[in-house]
């Protein structure tokens, strides 16, 4: 059996801010469909599958064409995946797990979240991050940053601002206007905003996922950090620009005027 890579989108019927979002269809498909069908772009993919907690976003995926697991209930997407994984999929040597709110995924960054993995053998992951650029972003602990080593490797990701710049006043570096200034430290944004889509190598994804909530994990609320705590290598690529997540009913009603303008 052939060592392929798979897409996987874990998805919940419930849903706080927006309720039943995934399956919000006013451009007349799901929310789900537009980010499964992103994701089906992209070259790396041998398949993109859909696991699923309820029946009824499970039948929706059926209608529009999309494959879809159900699983039990899990603390995580990343649980969720694992279980489908471990039971359906014993090909996947690399999962790529997809959020299901970002229906404008750009299936290039999915295919570098693959190439950095192929590039760095000694990775057990790769994600992504972009500049931060605007203070609302910086200052936001829901807006998740992440430092990276000279390779790319992830030294840390937390909610507070890092790296701390002591010698250089924060606000200096925006413009009034909320855009960096060109003179920030190394010609760039000291800081990135860390992007919410992994590639996991198959046993390590299986690994960690049995492996109890780390100290640091629990403290800053980040599933990411339970793999830095066990030695892991994560790989980060920086790119420019970030999909945009479905949180909200303004979300959704600006996703779906740009569906209607596009």
């Amino acid at each position: 059996m052939s060592q392929q890579v798979y897409g996987f989108i874990p998805a919940r019927l419930a849903s706080t801010r927006l309720p039943r979002k995934l399956l919000l269809a006013e451009t007349g498909k799901p929310l789900l469909q537009h980010t499964w069908e992103a994701a089906r772009q992209s070259r790396s993919l041998a398949d993109v599958i859909v696991a699923a907690d309820s029946s009824e976003i499970a039948d929706a995926v059926r209608r529009f064409g999309g494959r879809c697991e159900l699983t039990g209930e899990h603390p995580s997407g990343t649980d969720r995946i694992a279980e489908v994984v471990r039971r359906s999929y014993r090909e996947a040597a690399i999962v790529v797990n997809i959020q299901g709110d970002e229906p404008e995924i750009d299936p290039q960054q999915i295919e570098l979240l693959v190439e950095l993995l192929a590039r760095h053998p000694e990775a057990q992951m790769s994600t992504l991050a972009t500049p931060i650029a605007t203070r609302e972003v910086r200052d936001s602990p829901s807006c998740v940053k992440v430092v990276r080593a000279g390779d790319g490797r992830a030294l840390y990701f937390s909610r507070s601002l890092i790296p701390y710049c002591r010698d250089v006043d924060r606000d200096r570096l925006l413009h009034p206007d909320r855009l960096l200034h060109p003179d920030t430290l190394h010609g760039g944004s000291p800081w990135l905003l860390h992007l919410g889509v992994y590639a996991y190598r198959r046993e390590f994804l299986l690994n960690l996922t049995e492996r109890p909530p780390s100290r640091l994990e629990q403290w800053e609320k980040l599933e990411q950090l339970r793999a830095l705590e066990a030695g892991a290598v994560i790989q980060v690529g920086v790119v420019d620009r970030r999909a945009v997540g479905i949180d909200t009913p303004e979300d959704y009603a600006r996703f779906v005027e740009r569906v209607r303008s596009g």
